[in-house]
Parts: structure tokens; sequence; C-alpha cells
């Protein structure tokens, strides 16, 4: 058994997902896996029920009809794996921007170092950027820090993907209540989190633009993001704030 659980949404990633299967397994610490597919087209979810034979018991699959949002699949996962009584969620993408044998870090973090989110972070001092160019680089650190300004959160990486909950804060949020889908929802877990009084630890790692695959970014992901931030700190000064602390 794992007290880990790592949540990766995918659409179309066949040339990602088996690698990526493989290399999470292949690390000292077990971790369970839970893919979040939403139709993909490509034949990912086929490619990832071939890799239950090779792990089961460990690698899991939520089918879902169509592109619901990455904020949907992650609540989805979230809800999955509370259910069966993980103790650690983890979020990561598919395509190895994300490098998973910091896995093991995030998981340090919230185990072992008093941290109930832990963040990977490109923007902590040893943190960096790999194979970015640089008005992308711009537009991702602006965008940092326009959400530090808006929020008032003491996180340099705030829209961080890459990230570790320990179960308390995922029962503590009531993810009904969560309202974004896009990259805004990254912002608004760490906000959620950090609003609820739990603590937040930056970890440093090296986040690699994808290598296979397309990018899932898009014009309406980033409006959300620009505007959902505006309504997270409004909605963070009334008593009708849309995320609560649930009863035990």
């Amino acid at each position: 058994m794992s007290d880990s659980l790592v949540i990766i949404p995918t659409y179309n990633e066949k040339e990602n997902i088996v690698k990526m299967i493989q290399t999470v397994f292949a690390l000292e610490k077990p971790f369970h896996l839970l893919i979040v597919d939403d139709g993909s087209p490509d034949g990912t979810a086929d490619l990832v029920k071939e890799q239950q034979q090779k792990y089961p018991g460990q690698l899991h699959i939520l089918e879902r009809s169509g592109k619901l949002g990455l904020g949907t699949a992650y609540i989805a996962g979230f809800k999955w794996g509370l259910d069966r009584h993980y103790g650690y969620f983890f979020e990561m993408d598919a395509d190895f921007s994300h490098p998973p044998q910091d896995l093991l870090r995030l998981y340090d973090a919230c185990a072992n170092g008093g941290a109930s989110l832990s963040v990977g972070s490109r923007y902590v001092r040893g943190g960096r950027l790999e194979n970015w160019p640089w008005d992308r680089i711009l537009l991702s650190y602006g965008a940092s820090l326009y959400v530090r300004m808006i929020t008032w959160m003491p996180v340099k990486d705030p829209t961080a993907g890459f990230v570790c909950f320990k179960r308390e804060v995922l029962k503590a949020i009531d993810l009904d209540k969560i309202r974004f889908v896009g990259y805004a929802f990254q912002i608004e877990m760490k906000f959620a989190t950090r609003m609820l009084g739990f603590k937040i630890k930056e970890v440093p790692i090296t986040f690699k633009d994808r290598e296979e695959g397309t990018s899932k970014m898009s014009s309406n992901i980033i409006k959300e993001a620009i505007m959902g931030v505006i309504q997270m700190r409004l909605r963070s000064f009334v008593s009708s704030y849309a995320l609560s602390v649930k009863s035990a």
C-alpha cells in the first residue's frame, strides 16, 4: 500500500503517459497513480489500461466524457482519493515539465517539514525554467507578481501546478465551491489553503517545457486567471466567501 496518490489529468498524452507511469513507479518511495482522462481521442486511456496489468492496485484511471477542465479533473481525483483514505495528494502534469523525482521532495516537505501544502516552485532560490522562450518567461513571472500583489499570498510561484496537499487540507476545503477550472484553479486552491490557516512551503524545481505533445494553454484560460484573482480577493473580504471549513 501507499499513503500517497499522484493525480495526473490527461488529454491526448499518448507520447508521454507510459513513460510517466513507469518513471513514477520506479521511484524509491511507493506512490499510487490516478490518471483522469478527459476522453482523449488519441488512445491515452487505452495505454493506461494496458499498464494497469503491470501495476495492479497501484495504477488507476477515471475516464470522463470530454474536456471538462483541469480543475474539475483534480477535484474528481481528490474526492476519489479521499474516499480511499490516502494521506498525501499530488498534482502533476503528464508531459515531464514537472520532474517526477521531485515528488519525493514535495512529500518530505509535508511529511517531515511541517508543511500542509508543498509547492514545486520555479521562482524560489534554486528553482529555474529550462527551454522556455523569453516572452513566455516574462508572462509567467509577471503573472506570479500580479497574483501576489492582488492576493497578498507569500507564495512566489502561485500558478504552479506541481504540488502536494496533506489530507487535512482537502478535508477542510469545500471542494464543491471551488469555482475555477483552468489555471486559476491552481491559484484558488493555494489561496483557500492560506485563508484556512495552513502552512505552505515552496520547494525549488527545474521546470522544463514539454518535449512531446501539445500545450493546453488558451486565451480563455489566461482571461479566467486574470479576472479570477480579483474575484478571489474580493470574496475574501465578505462572509459569503465561497470556501469554507467542513465539519469533521
